[in-house]
């Protein structure tokens, strides 16, 4: 099936965090306090995909108070963390939204995404992602993971789903 066809029938947008919506890099203060850091491109698409309609959850293998306050500020709110199996955590996603899996969308960039990446309608690997990640992928982001990948991924169902430019265009109004 086309790309754009399997996009066009996505209603659930399902993110990674570390190396998707972040660079992947951890940093810790001296008292052992963690550091992340968003791109904000990426934000505003998350925000854009909410306005159009579309639901956006988040799995992530670890556990930080930084990912509840940034899914809080974008208006998520599933965000399942410390999810190993994240296959398991995606089909109880679709569960809980009563969506087959064909209308959910996951997004990651390591090894531990990729049976959620292969239960997805669409699977996406960003760009700096584990090569055999990439190879599983039904598409592959040109930006990296925490510096817009996220953002071409929305802006990508957005324009499948017919919605993009009516979107943008709010923006050229004066």
């Amino acid at each position: 099936m086309a790309l754009k066809k399997k996009a066009a029938r996505i209603e659930l947008l399902v993110l990674d965090v570390d190396g998707v919506l972040t660079d992947g890099r951890l940093y810790f203060t001296e008292q052992g306090e963690e550091l992340k850091a968003f791109d904000t491109q990426d934000g505003h698409g998350i925000k854009m995909w909410r306005q159009s309609g579309g639901r956006v959850a988040i799995i992530t293998g670890r556990q930080s108070q930084l990912v509840l306050h940034r899914a809080r500020n974008l208006g998520i709110d599933t965000v399942m963390q410390s999810r190993e199996d994240k296959g398991i955590a995606l089909q109880e996603l679709a569960q809980t939204y009563e969506l087959t899996l064909d209308a959910v969308a996951y997004v990651g960039d390591d090894l531990p995404d990729l049976a959620a990446m292969r239960l997805a309608g669409l699977g996406v690997a960003v760009a700096n992602a584990h090569s055999w990640v990439r190879e599983h992928a039904d598409m592959v982001t040109t930006l990296r993971g925490g510096r817009g990948a996220v953002r071409e991924v929305c802006d990508f169902l957005l324009d499948a789903q017919g919605k993009l430019d009516t979107l943008q265009a709010h923006y050229l109004e004066p």
